[in-house]
């Protein structure tokens, strides 16, 4: 599978900017989950045809902004944002996402598990 970003050779904008936008445009929309793992710096430099010291960068600063969380040798991975409330309930939708997909249930079925939980009427 390739990587899910694009450096755009011909822009003004520095690779490892570029690197760090998308990154933080995948965290915001959605695309990218707290606790979804980043490629390797090595890895991801070659599939995009930078230099490793450009990826460094780029994730350097992402930490930096808390968008990003290295977790020495295991990697580097998608942050939880907000107050310490919003983290671990961003961290908990990630495990119970993860256990229903396990489970084999559908998506429409665990929104309606989870409505119900928390007391919501449609």
């Amino acid at each position: 599978m390739g990587s899910r970003f694009v450096i755009d050779s011909t822009s003004s904008t520095p690779p490892f900017e570029q690197l760090r936008m998308q990154v933080i445009e995948g965290a915001r929309s959605g695309a990218l989950v707290p606790g979804d793992k980043l490629p390797t710096v090595r890895r991801l430099a070659e599939e995009l045809g930078l230099a490793a010291t450009t990826v460094a960068r780029a994730y350097r600063e992402l930490e930096q902004d808390e968008v990003i969380e290295t977790r020495g040798r295991n990697g580097s991975f998608i942050a939880a944002s907000g107050d310490a409330g919003r983290q671990q309930a961003q961290l908990a939708a990630v495990a119970y996402a993860d256990r229903v997909k396990s489970l084999g249930l559908a998506p429409d079925e665990a929104l309606t598990i989870v409505t119900a939980a928390l007391g919501i009427r449609r």
